[in-house]
């Protein structure tokens, strides 16, 4: 079992150096004092504004803002429901694939368009080029603009004073589109290609194998696909086995920035919502936090897939992983999809230990806050933040305030809600399915591992991560459904509480400091924070997690499988 220790300290090297010089530049495009300049970006964010018309001339408020987005959004998933339903008779589809049947085409509209990209399906075998490039690679920008644009509207909100305007969707979507995602990709994808990593509209090529077998190699525009997944945490492969396929990701160059890339946007956002609300320092213990939660994550996983499997004659935890390019990155894949929103795999995650399995589940069910999905990590943890300093005010004896607005009983109720709704639709729905026929028939594994997999599924789909635990048989009507319903309610549940909370931030004075404030910015912060969100994550899921990744660890122990 070797191990590059080398390219896993490179990684947090590199994720540590770029994450704030990224940061600074994404808060340069929000600022509101100076409108960014950039030759031929700004001229293309100029032709986008005037396509939006008048739309895009007045800021709204938070009202206005979320029902842009609601209507934005719904547009994009009727849209992409139709390019699915009738890509049969859409150019570029040189395999003739037929259309997509009903209730999967709405599964996988919901998925991209809120940023979740779970698939239930083989892009490979069921998607013509057409579909996946103008259907799910458009969603793959946008889904991921509109999290950075409720997240800046955070910001405004906290540093605003008594105004309700929170600036304009359409601004927020085209600078995120235009000056973050669409460069970023451009470049990632265009190194992708000289890795290997397909982008062509060719017809299906048929190989014959070293042992005279016929196969046949599917084409496609993936590298164009392939970056935006990653850069914008959507994660969703071209192919069915995501960033395992050779022609996703060829060579450990392209591994290597592939993992980069997702977490490289939502490490920086920390940086630049800290800028944007006018508390780089604030910014900074946001990072502080995620990130010694990511690293306890993966270093708690990494010991456990180095140990032996004693249920399989106590050999390595080998199976399902990426031997091409080490365990170690495998582990490290799988901790960084999990905490980032980002769903996409380079090994499968079913195939883990329990407890590194059980630790991609907790990242998820913490609410996709330690880094989490672009933008909506950062406005994720805000409602932890929230819950956070209300607990200090209440030790302290005075009324909490948060970056110098002070925080009320509406605020505690809503943030209350963005974090609590998640769990209620994982806990709910998966009681739901191992209590059904329906739901049961699905399942590959039976016992401690096949409640991870039905537990893994509605994490995925309520935190918009998308990532598998494998096995589970998600293509039927029943989860089709079930997993739309978690993922509209799992996005927009949790958008909706952190615009009512901006708005009311933003109609507040600021509130001096003073020696009862409690600093939202040091050591003490950042410890109170992590401790709040791992209780919130063990109280609630706790008794699960004991009947699936934590049974099937003692099992093993025991030299058991069931």
């Amino acid at each position: 079992m070797s191990v590059n220790y080398t390219e896993l300290a490179l990684f947090f090297v590199v994720i540590l150096l770029f994450s704030p010089l990224i940061g600074r530049f994404i808060a340069r495009v929000f600022c509101d004092e100076d409108e960014i300049k950039i030759p031929v970006l700004s001229g293309l964010y100029n032709i986008c504004l005037r396509g939006i018309g008048k739309a895009s001339k007045f800021e709204m408020n938070w009202k206005q803002y979320a029902v842009a987005i609601l209507f934005f959004n719904g547009i994009g998933f009727v849209v992409l429901v139709t390019i699915l339903s009738f890509q049969n008779f859409l150019p570029l589809n040189p395999q003739k694939f037929p259309t997509v049947p009903f209730w999967l085409a709405v599964n996988t509209a919901v998925s991209f368009v809120t940023n979740t990209n779970w698939q239930a399906y083989s892009g490979e075998s069921t998607l013509s080029y057409f579909a996946q490039m103008t259907g799910l690679t458009t969603q793959n920008f946008v889904s991921a603009a509109t999290g950075i644009g409720v997240m800046v509207a955070l910001a405004r909100g906290i540093k605003r004073e008594k105004t309700d305007r929170l600036g304009n969707f359409w601004r927020d979507l085209t600078k995120s589109t235009v000056y973050i995602l669409l460069p970023l990709s451009v470049i990632l994808a265009i190194i992708l290609m000289s890795q290997g990593v397909i982008q062509n509209f060719a017809s299906y090529v048929e190989a014959e194998t070293l042992s005279k077998a016929k196969q046949l190699l599917p084409m496609g525009p993936a590298a164009s696909q392939i970056a935006i997944k990653q850069l914008g945490t959507n994660g969703g492969g071209f192919f069915g086995v995501n960033s395992a396929h050779p022609f996703e990701n060829p060579t450990p160059i392209s591994n290597f920035l592939e993992l980069i890339a997702i977490l490289l946007i939502p490490a920086a956002l920390p940086f630049a919502f800290g800028k944007l609300c006018g508390s780089l320092r604030h910014g900074r213990a946001l990072f502080g936090a995620m990130f010694i939660l990511f690293f306890v994550s993966f270093i708690a996983a990494f010991w456990s897939e180095i140990q032996l499997n004693h249920a399989i004659a106590d050999l390595p935890f080998l199976e399902g992983k990426e031997l091409r390019f080490g365990i170690g990155t495998s582990v490290l894949w799988g901790t960084a999809t999990t905490v980032a929103s980002n769903g996409s795999v380079n090994s499968m995650i079913s195939s883990f230990s329990p407890i590194a399995g059980g630790l991609s589940l907790i990242n998820i069910l913490l609410g996709e806050v330690v880094f989490g999905g672009v933008g909506s990590g950062v406005y994720g943890i805000v409602l932890f933040v929230i819950i956070t300093v209300f607990m200090a005010g209440l030790m302290v004896g005075r009324t909490p305030e948060y970056l110098g607005k002070k925080i009320e009983a509406q605020e505690i109720r809503y943030a209350a809600v963005g974090v609590i709704l998640p769990s209620i639709l994982i806990l709910i729905f998966s009681a739901l399915t191992v209590s059904t026929k329906v739901g049961l028939s699905s399942l590959l594994s039976m016992g401690p591992h096949g409640l991870s997999e039905v537990l893994y599924a509605f994490s995925s789909g309520s935190g918009n991560n998308g990532s598998a635990f494998a096995g589970l048989n998600a293509n039927t009507p029943y989860y089709n459904s079930t997993m739309a319903i978690c993922m509209i309610l799992g996005r927009y549940g949790v958008i909706l509480p952190v615009l009512y909370i901006a708005g009311r931030l933003s109609l507040k004075k600021r509130a001096p400091t003073s020696l009862g404030t409690f600093p939202t910015e040091g050591p003490l912060f950042i410890a109170l924070l992590c401790a709040v969100i791992l209780i919130v994550g063990a109280l609630t899921f706790f008794p699960a997690l004991s009947l699936g990744p934590i049974m099937e660890e003692l099992l093993m122990l025991q030299g058991r499988i069931l």
